[in-house]
């Protein structure tokens, strides 16, 4: 599986960006994409999960109804819309994929991820 990651600027603060994860490889509809993120000097975060088939989504506390995540079968890409951004929201974005959903919050764990894209830099400024 390859994971492209894309659609990152400077936006100011109040503003949007749509981050775009155009995967490759074998994905079947088990398979979840995430976004993590990961500013300097802080450890990588969790932001938000889709299940590829549908019918799973996880939001991380802090984006919940500022972001959201869909995806694009025919397209074979992940997306993330990031409304209302903040300064402190400036840091790379990666999209990472994993087989199966997991219970009891390993979804939000970096590594429990195989596969990762190569990051795309959101700079919100104040």
């Amino acid at each position: 599986v390859q994971l492209q990651a894309s659609g990152g600027g400077l936006v100011q603060a109040g503003g949007s960006l749509r981050l775009s994860c155009a995967a490759s490889g074998r994905i079947d509809s088990d398979y979840i994409i995430a976004w993590f993120r990961q500013a300097p000097g802080l450890e990588r975060e969790f932001v938000a999960a889709i299940r590829w088939g549908g019918g799973r989504i996880l939001y991380a506390d802090s984006v919940k109804g500022r972001f959201t995540i869909s995806r694009d079968i025919a397209k074979n890409t992940v997306y993330l819309q990031a409304n209302t951004l903040k300064p402190e929201n400036t840091a790379g974005y990666y999209c990472a994929a994993r087989p199966r959903w997991l219970v009891g919050g390993g979804i939000t764990k970096p590594d429990n991820y195989d596969y990762w894209g190569q990051g795309t830099l959101v700079t919100v400024s104040s």
